[in-house]
């Protein structure tokens, strides 16, 4: 299956997400980065055949996905693709820019929580 990770034709989608990240990703990354929740490693913009996630700790196979004004319309194509990520015994978790900027410190509680579940699910 790790033909499907991190796929070499998606680098460059990555790489441009990466630098393109919203106010909202950036500060969730600040919490997220360097194994800050409950010790588990995250990585950004990380990709499932051709669908990039924001967020993916492959070590408790949890996503976090950040919906901003991009996903506006885009329903139907964001729940296909949760389901195709979820295909792979990923766990997505979504948060709207709204509320990650509203309350970060709630937002990271919430995905705490995430975490402590994946953790008992992965054990």
């Amino acid at each position: 299956m790790t033909e499907f990770y991190n796929k070499k034709s998606e680098q460059t989608k990555r790489r441009k997400l990466r630098f393109n990240a919203t106010l909202a990703e950036k500060i969730l990354w600040m919490s997220l980065r360097k194994r800050q929740i409950l010790g588990i490693r995250f990585l950004r913009q990380y990709s499932i055949d051709k669908f990039v996630m924001d967020f993916y700790s492959p070590e408790i196979k949890l996503c976090i996905e950040v919906d901003g004004e991009s996903h506006i319309g885009r329903e139907e194509y964001d729940a296909a693709r949760q389901k195709y990520i979820e295909s792979f015994n990923i766990k997505v978790i979504r948060y709207k820019n709204e509320q990650i900027l509203g309350n970060p410190n709630k937002t990271v509680e919430s995905i705490e929580d995430s975490v402590r579940e994946r953790i008992k699910v992965n054990i």
